[in-house]
Parts: structure tokens; C-alpha cells; sequence
């Protein structure tokens, strides 16, 4: 039996798991269709809040990957549902078009931190996402927010992302470290690891047993062992084989690239 038979759903991670930068990841196109031709449910599973599900299908069909945004579930859609659902009506935002979307479609005021003046604002929250426009200035104006009594909140708490040539580039994690840092807060964090974003990927993909595919141990692994789900870490971007098999939660499968779905006896 080859590992794609074993499951109902398939939920893949994107930097690292599919692309790096604007190119493909040897092998990831081919798996994605056989996952499909097989009547498996899919979805993507994403910590960036930067990006708007139909910026992420169209990254992926860029790669070669076949998408649809309602397969997409980032960081960002589970924060807004989260926020919602506590019916919390303005927050102060350092991100993105993808979180700022995010949260005007669950009826909730976003002001950007960077358009602040000292002090100003009633929010009720600050929502930390990756912003590459970030700058002290906005850095600033959050940790003056939390430090009148809005609640911090993470979309996620990756520090970097992998980037071209193998390189890291900072992360959501990275701008949150700072303003953590700033005001003893620790923020309530949403996405991977945590269960939210897993369950909402879950349900796109239609149900059923999951098997979370990531290049993560601390967020795409971590978070399916808690969950009581089995995981694939492949070898394509941040964590390797070592760190692995010395992680307090290690993957169920380990695999060079997503070929081992669809390659005979590997699990």
C-alpha cells in the first residue's frame, strides 16, 4: 500500500512543502494530482497571513500546483473567525493585505499600526502577522496599545521562512519577539501549532483520517501531535532528517520530498 491510500485528507504546508521563492519543489505538482486523481481531499494550510487565499492559488497554479481558494485556510481566516466569534469589533494590525482582508470580512475595524500617532486608537486587540513594511515606528505604536490594555494576538509564531538560495528571511514570529520583548505580554497564539487552523484546514479538506504534510517540527508536526494526527516532514526546507529524530514530537514519516506519497513500500 503506498502512504496516499492510507488517508482521507491531505493538508499541506506551502513555503518549504510545495515552492521556495517562485519555484516549484521537485516532485510537489505531481503528488498534488495524483492526491486528486485518487478522490483524496486537499487543502493548504498556511501560517502567512500576508497573502489572501486567491494570492495563494495563484502562487500555487504559478508552480504548477492546482488550487482553489476554498481549499485555502491561513493564519489570517483563523484569526478573524477567532476575534469574531468574540465579538471583538476594532484591533490594531501589523500585516498585511491578507490579514487586513481577513478581518474586514468578519466585520472587524483593522488600523495599521504604522498609521498611528503615539497613543492613539481604542482597540481592543494588537494582531501580529508578517509585515515586510514594519518599521519602529509601528513597532512602537503596538506596544503603546498593549501597554493600555489591548490584547496581543499572533497569527502565527514562526520566526523565518525559507527563501530562496536556502536562505531565512524573518517571520511574524520575529516582529512579535520584539514587542513581547517591549511589554512582558505574551501573546495568545493562533495559528500552527495550535488546533484552530488545523481543524479549519480539516473541514476544507472535506473531513475524514488527515495526514498534515510540512518542512516544520515546531508548527506543522508539533501541531498534528497534539491532535492525535499522523504527519509527514519532508527534507525541502527549514527542519532535517536529525532534528527529527531528536524533536520531543517527531513526524510519523519522514520523507526527502512528497514523492514518497505516491512511491511503493516506503511506509
Amino acid at each position: 500500500m503506498i502512504l496516499l491510500e492510507r488517508y482521507d485528507a491531505f493538508l499541506f504546508d506551502l513555503d518549504g512543502v510545495l515552492y521556495r521563492g517562485d519555484e516549484a519543489i521537485p516532485h510537489a505538482p505531481e503528488a498534488i494530482a495524483a492526491i486528486r486523481a485518487a478522490g483524496k481531499g486537499v487543502a493548504f494550510v498556511t501560517n502567512n497571513a500576508s497573502a489572501t487565499p486567491d494570492a495563494v492559488v495563484e502562487r500555487l497554479e504559478r508552480v504548477g500546483v492546482e488550487a482553489q481558494a476554498s481549499e485555502v485556510e491561513t493564519s489570517a481566516l483563523t484569526t478573524a473567525a477567532l476575534l469574531a466569534g468574540r465579538g471583538t469589533r476594532h484591533v490594531v494590525v501589523i500585516g498585511e493585505a491578507g490579514l487586513l482582508e481577513a478581518l474586514a470580512g468578519a466585520g472587524i475595524r483593522a488600523t495599521r499600526a504604522k498609521d498611528l500617532t503615539d497613543g492613539a486608537g481604542d482597540a481592543e486587540a494588537v494582531v501580529v502577522g508578517l509585515d515586510r513594511t514594519a518599521d519602529y515606528a509601528a513597532l512602537r505604536a503596538a506596544c503603546l496599545q498593549v501597554d493600555t490594555g489591548a490584547a496581543l494576538i499572533a497569527t502565527n509564531p514562526d520566526t523565518s521562512f525559507p527563501a530562496p538560495g536556502g536562505h531565512r528571511w524573518p517571520g511574524a514570529g520575529a516582529l512579535l519577539a520584539a514587542i513581547q520583548a517591549t511589554t512582558g505580554v505574551t501573546a495568545e497564539v493562533v495559528g500552527k501549532p495550535n488546533a484552530p487552523i488545523f481543524d479549519a484546514a480539516l473541514a476544507r479538506a472535506g473531513g475524514g483520517r488527515p495526514l498534515m504534510v510540512g518542512d516544520r517540527l515546531d508548527t506543522d508536526i508539533e501541531g498534528a501531535a497534539r491532535l492525535g494526527w499522523d504527519s509527514l516532514l519532508v527534507l525541502t526546507g527549514i527542519d532535517g532528517r536529525d532534528q527529527a529524530l531528536e524533536a520531543p514530537h517527531p513526524p510519523t514519516y519522514i520523507g526527502q520530498d512528497l514523492s514518497c506519497l505516491v512511491e511503493p513500500g516506503f511506509a
